[in-house]
């Protein structure tokens, strides 16, 4: 326990701020859980807000908040069967040069 007085008040601000970034991280999971489940433009949206809330707090860093919008995002393209697309392979043949057709 602290014995100076700016120290005493400081704990108490502390200790405020980690129950509040905790909420605010609960209700992060508990987002990310909700739209996993139900992929809605509601959920989706309220996510990428929370996610870069969080970020811009500090709750959660930079690239984590990138990561949850981009594996979400990810889930959109792979529920949506009208965006794929076919990738044709080309043939590739080899030419016969005039030196080798000579001979």
């Amino acid at each position: 326990m602290p014995v100076i007085k700016s120290a005493i008040k400081k704990l108490r601000k502390d200790i405020k701020r980690e129950k509040a970034n905790s909420n605010f991280e609960k209700m992060l999971k508990d987002a990310i859980k909700k739209t996993k489940k139900s992929l809605t433009d509601k959920n989706i949206a309220n996510l990428f807000s929370l996610a870069d809330k969080a970020a811009k707090k500090h709750i959660i860093h930079k690239n984590k908040a990138s990561r949850i919008k981009s594996r979400i995002s990810k889930l959109l393209t792979v529920k949506s069967p009208k965006t794929e697309t076919k990738v044709v392979a080309k043939k590739t043949t080899k030419k016969k040069t005039s030196k080798t057709a000579k001979k």
